[in-house]
């Protein structure tokens, strides 16, 4: 079997395994193929893939004789056309481009997406959304503190005293509890607002505050997202979050809510109420945003309040982040690759039904069915 690894446009600096990765795949007695130059913007030299047993080519060899394609970013229709590969693998996001997975369809190709996998405990393994969300929740609090104008932690000088800085977190999932442990361990007081009363004691267990407001709804069944909320509840939040937003320093926006636009939390009378210098970092950027200024890939100041707009920052650490993303891959792909090397799709695995996307020309999972109809 011939697995193969091609490069990611630009802006993505990360690359879907690393030479470390390869000796589960000889394991598996397959080959892999590796794209000239796929992996340097993730530190990861063509030497590098060499020494490790794959073989270096060009991207049109590699989409005519792979089995199976990795590939983060979704394929261009060139490469389309030249896919010979009966399987590709990757972050696709179809909740969002279901019109070009139901093209891709048509054309045959088995679809696996990432980001589509059932969130249970077997699958902990395998969660790309979490590795790398836990990665943004680091990053985005870094961000914020570089541009910060203050310090994060409290100081007692002989100058004189400095506050600790206030950071609000909206959201409590993996990224926001990443950036609540860092924002901690730079010495800020933090404050969280999530719609999960599950999530409280996780909240506090890292040292936070928890913001509750009663009446959300049942998240039981969401498989650990979040959910929409009636309008009686969302407007007890904006009152909530309107008092916590006008005291804090420091934002950190991470909600989300699969195949729809990110809620729109913070309002531009809320960013006004803010004091200058504060900054919000939204990682919900690419869906929308959860202020009602944020600009995707980009930082606008509003009224002294920095509002960066970044939804990639696991990018930022190429390093890391592609050696999470491989282990996640690795361990997907040993569901549907045998012993003895051979690929072997069992759709009785919901872990396997869940992530394919497209299988025999025809789009298999229903929420892309939906929206194709």
């Amino acid at each position: 079997m011939i697995i193969g690894l091609i490069k990611e446009p630009a802006p993505e600096t990360r690359v879907s395994l690393l030479p470390e990765h390869i000796s589960v795949l000889k394991k598996w007695h397959a080959t892999l193929l590796v794209e000239k130059s796929a992996g340097e913007k993730a530190f990861a030299t063509d030497e590098k893939y060499a020494d490790a047993g794959a073989e270096l080519t060009n991207r049109e060899e590699i989409l005519q004789k792979a089995d199976i394609v990795l590939s983060m970013s979704s394929l261009s229709p060139i490469d389309i056309n030249n896919l010979r590969a009966k399987i590709v693998l990757g972050l696709f996001q179809p909740l969002y481009n279901a019109t070009m997975i139901n093209e891709w369809a048509a054309k045959g190709i088995t679809i696996f997406s990432m980001d589509m996998l059932p969130r249970t405990t077997r699958a902990q393994g395998m969660d790309v959304l979490s590795s790398q969300a836990n990665i943004a929740g680091y990053k985005a609090v870094l961000e914020a503190a570089n541009i910060f104008p203050r310090y994060f932690p409290m100081f007692m000088t002989a100058a004189g005293s400095v506050a600790p800085a206030k950071v609000l977190i909206l959201g409590a999932g993996v990224a926001g509890l990443q950036a609540i442990a860092t924002a901690k361990r730079l010495g800020a007081v933090v404050e969280v607002f999530d719609t999960r009363p599950a999530v409280k004691e996780e909240v506090m267990s890292l040292g936070a505050k928890f913001v509750e407001v009663e009446g959300a709804a049942d998240t039981a069944n969401a498989g650990g997202y979040a959910v929409e909320q009636d309008e009686a509840f969302m407007q007890k939040q904006k009152a909530k979050i309107a008092e916590s937003v006008a005291k804090a320093d420091i934002v950190i926006t991470t909600a989300q809510i699969p195949g729809k636009k990110a809620p729109v939390l913070i309002t531009e009378s809320m960013i006004a109420a803010m004091k200058s210098g504060s900054v919000i970092v939204d990682i919900a950027a690419a869906t929308g945003g959860n202020t009602a200024l944020t600009v995707n890939n980009q930082t606008i100041i509003y009224n002294g309040v920095s509002i960066l707009g970044n939804s990639s920052l696991a990018a930022d650490m190429p390093s890391d982040a592609s050696k999470l993303y491989g282990k996640n891959v690795l361990n997907f792909l040993q569901l549907i690759i045998d012993k003895e090397g051979n690929i072997q799709l069992n759709f009785e695995d919901d872990l396997v039904k869940g992530t394919c996307i497209a299988h025999q020309g025809l789009v298999t999972n229903e929420r892309v069915q939906a929206l194709l109809v």
